[in-house]
């Protein structure tokens, strides 16, 4: 068998494809080791990620920099949140780093967020089966943050901003610290109890892993999972993801996405109403040129122009079948009058009259035909039929 080469570009290219069709390289947590650290003027940073076994080659770019919190170094145990693909120049793989944080206490908590993450997922508490549908038009959206802060205000401004019209109700509670979850599931509940929104924001703007924890407490996961409101979740940064997102029935990358996803844009439904009024109209219009067009030509047709035509078409039909009848009937007379002649002149063939006609004459006595002379005696009286009358005679001798 015979195959065309490709060119190591195109090797590459298809390599890189299959990385980017693998999910599992789309998000991944990875922990290791800093060396060959290098800050490169552009503002991107390139460095090893290895551990006692491997290493892979790293690269974050200046777009995310700029939520470090502290500086990278060589001999730096990190945890790094990125995607694994293929640079095609050079033909090797590497990780693309999005957020990167060191490891010590956060290791700790890392740990107990995959032991707490694994569990409820055996649970059923992520399974897409149980999730709840976001209103399409809310007129009360529920929110759980910080009642000072920019999270709060940024909802406010969106919301109102994308529907003047939708109501606001603010349940405040401490997003970080000892507590915060314990606030946060009950605010949940209180919420579902006393029926006061149609969708609820789970809210708090960026921070570290630590600060973020209240969100990954098993008590405000469960609190959101037996929410009869539908919950979305927006914690933290877009690379930040907590346990409330995975159990939410919708996350959010930021508190002002998750007042976009919930609140619809009111322009955007004035548009959407008019272009299905437009289209309505236009199915009116066209429905009333197809049902005028069908009028037009149902009068155009014989049963309008002629209506007698069909009744006239039947007059046809009928004398046309009177007429086979009497022909019919003609016919059968006239079979019938020649079997009635046949059976005449048979009739006649066998009648006394012809044997008259012929000279011979019928004798009766009494008014009874004799047929043998042993009949006769003499002195009987008796009267002969012949074929121009009856004549009487009397028998002389036997």
């Amino acid at each position: 068998m015979i195959y065309n080469p490709i060119s190591v570009t195109e090797l590459n290219k298809y390599i890189k494809g299959k990385f980017e069709e693998d999910e599992y390289f789309a998000n991944v947590l990875v922990e290791g080791e800093i060396s060959n650290y290098k800050h490169h003027y552009t503002g991107h940073l390139y460095f090893t990620l290895k551990d006692e076994n491997s290493l892979i080659k790293c690269i974050m770019f200046k777009t995310y920099t700029g939520h470090l919190e502290f500086e990278p170094k060589d001999g730096m145990k990190v945890m790094i949140l990125g995607s694994v693909s293929v640079f095609e120049r050079d033909g090797t793989y590497q990780l693309y780093a999005k957020a990167m944080k060191p490891l010590g206490m956060v290791g700790d908590l890392r740990a107990a967020y995959e032991e707490l993450k694994q569990k409820l997922e055996k649970e059923g508490l992520f399974d897409e089966s149980h999730k709840k549908k976001i209103p399409t038009y809310p007129k009360v959206i529920g929110v759980l943050t910080s009642n000072t802060g920019a999270v709060i205000r940024d909802i406010i401004n969106v919301s109102t901003r994308r529907n003047p019209n939708v109501v606001i109700k603010l349940f405040p509670v401490p997003v970080q610290g000892e507590g915060a979850a314990e606030k946060i599931a009950k605010g949940i509940e209180f919420m579902n109890e006393q029926k006061l929104a149609d969708v609820l924001i789970v809210a708090r703007g960026g921070g570290s892993l630590e600060d973020l924890w209240p969100f990954n407490e098993e008590i405000v996961a469960r609190a959101i999972y037996n929410s009869e409101l539908p919950v979305i979740s927006a914690v933290g940064h877009e690379t930040d993801f907590t346990i409330s997102d995975f159990v939410a029935d919708l996350r959010a990358p930021t508190p002002s996405a998750a007042a976009e996803l919930a609140v619809p844009d009111i322009e955007e439904v004035k548009l959407k109403i008019q272009g299905y009024e437009n289209r309505f109209k236009q199915a009116l219009i066209r429905k009333v040129q197809f049902m005028r067009l069908r009028y037009e030509k149902c009068m155009k047709s014989r049963v309008f122009t002629q209506p007698l035509q069909k009744v006239n078409e039947q007059y046809m039909v009928l004398d046309m079948k009177m007429k086979a009848m009497e022909h019919s009937i003609l016919q059968k007379l006239q079979i019938e009058k020649s079997n009635f002649q046949k059976l005449v002149m048979q009739l006649d063939t066998l009648s006394p009259l012809k044997t008259l006609a012929r000279g011979y004459g019928i004798v009766y006595k009494q008014g009874i035909r004799v047929k043998n002379v042993t009949e006769l005696k003499a002195e009987d009286e008796i009267s002969i039929r012949m074929q121009d009358g009856e004549t009487r005679a009397k028998i002389i001798e036997e």
